[in-house]
């Protein structure tokens, strides 16, 4: 088959170049859009009067028969379609004849590529939109079913203060909002149509870009045609909020892991989403937690290989931009299944609160607590420091806790305190204390959980 773009050629490609040179076995899935880019331009030419009505409708008509073929299987892409845009024109050209040579009118594959891009990725961020929607909602069920379970709260992997469940959730809750609104203002930045920029430099014929757009859902045309053709920044931001997420679920995943190990016991994760030993019959193996902390590697490849594509790149076009599209689609899959996965382990996973109990007087977790309230009796919080950690080594010298202390030994390590002066140091009521705001205990992760719940509600409906 003869290239679309071959009249200046003597020599078809060479086999090799062919296969190299070829896009269409990853830029097949974006059929659908192409379908729809190509209807909306040859609607917009029609009504300019650059091809007639009747030759509109044979294209449309045309180009609708084939996108039914493709849904139901019956075209074979091959390289010698060279990409999604020639493998459907040339098909319509067969379908339709002479007629179906005009739909490339005032339009380049330079712009083509870039309103399919645009359309599919918009559609994918509507869906993972969608599934962090739902991580969200599971992650507010659960905050709220442990809202008053306390546990213990870390710094450089060591005890350090007693925090409750609830707040553990509704932290990484606000990491999976940020997530959202990254990319509501990615969807929103690069919601401007490219089709009629042609190759680089617009084109003498008398379109209407503005039309083209309203038609395909875009807010307005991209402002310069140069720009238009060579712009890869909304795939690099869709690419770095990808990154960033996939390093939430991998954060999580992390935690997951040891907290599933025999020395924490802290969680009992579903069966459905562990496997076992070829070799050792008692093993449980957190594997998905496990693959989605490494998925997140491949994330960030994909958004590097891009960066790196793009760095030494002139304006306008170049042959690199091909390049683009392999890493985009692996990150959408690699994200979206993360998400759903995540979700659902989530939602199956349960805390073993009479494990995390057992650690509940291991490292003084109410420290802080005692120098707070020494403070509020009049002690600089300075002098309220160095006086608890003094209490934790005589502690530590005669391993027992702050409720073992004598007023004698209190009295030796500060004359102000005494048993009576520290009142409450029970590690519930120093949960139950923190309620300033974005704190831990349980009234307050009751608050972020409205708050939350009431941003949720308010989210628009993905389309």
């Amino acid at each position: 088959m003869a290239a679309l773009w071959g009249g200046r050629f003597e020599k078809d490609m060479d086999e090799i170049v062919k296969q190299f040179n070829a896009s269409i076995g990853f830029d097949k899935r974006m059929y659908n859009n192409d379908i729809d880019g190509s209807i909306a331009h040859v609607t917009m030419l029609a009504d300019q009067g650059i091809v007639t009505q009747e030759e509109k409708e044979q294209i449309v008509s045309g180009l609708e028969k084939i996108r039914e073929r493709i849904y139901n299987g019956e075209v074979v892409f091959t390289v010698e379609d060279e990409d999604i845009h020639m493998g459907i024109e040339s098909r319509l050209i067969d379908e339709i004849g002479e007629v179906g040579k005009k739909l490339h009118t005032a339009r380049s594959r330079n712009d083509q590529c870039q309103v399919d891009a645009r359309l599919w990725l918009r559609e994918e961020i509507g869906e993972i939109i969608d599934e962090l929607i739902y991580m969200e909602k599971v992650i507010l069920q659960k905050a709220d079913k442990y809202a008053d379970s306390i546990t213990v709260g870390f710094t450089h992997l060591q005890h350090a203060q007693p925090i409750t469940l609830g707040f553990v959730f509704m932290a990484y809750f606000q990491m999976f909002r940020r997530d959202i609104d990254r990319l509501m203002d990615t969807r929103d930045r690069m919601n401007l149509c490219p089709l009629g920029a042609c190759a680089l430099a617009g084109t003498t014929l008398p379109t209407d870009r503005q039309k083209t757009a309203a038609l395909l859902g875009f807010d307005a045309p991209t402002e310069n045609a140069m720009d238009s053709v060579s712009d890869r920044d909304y795939m690099l931001e869709f690419l770095s909020d990808a990154a960033i997420s996939m390093m939430h679920i991998s954060r999580w995943a992390e935690e997951f892991a040891w907290w599933n190990s025999q020395e924490f016991s802290f969680i009992a994760i579903d069966d459905s989403f562990c496997t076992g030993s070829s070799i050792m019959p008692q093993k449980k193996n957190p594997d998905m937690a496990e693959l989605l902390r490494g998925k997140s590697g491949r994330v960030y490849g994909d958004l590097m290989q891009l960066l790196t594509v793009m760095k030494g790149t002139p304006l306008a076009y170049n042959k690199d931009f091909q390049e683009d599209k392999e890493g985009l689609f692996d990150a959408v899959d690699t994200w979206k299944a993360g998400v759903q996965i995540f979700a659902k382990m989530l939602e199956k996973t349960e805390f073993r609160t009479d494990q995390i109990d057992k650690q509940m007087g291991k490292g003084f977790l109410n420290a802080t607590d005692i120098a707070e309230h020494l403070a509020m009796e009049g002690i600089p919080f300075r002098e309220a420091h160095n006086i608890v950690g003094h209490m934790v080594k005589v502690c530590e010298t005669r391993g027992c806790d702050f409720d073992d202390l004598t007023d004698a030994e209190l009295a030796q390590i500060d004359a102000r305190v005494s048993k009576a002066s520290l009142g409450d140091i029970s590690i519930k009521a120093c949960v139950y204390a923190r309620t300033s705001f974005g704190g831990t205990a349980p009234s307050e992760v009751r608050r972020q959980i409205k708050v939350g719940s009431d941003w949720l509600t308010g989210l628009p409906e993905q389309e």
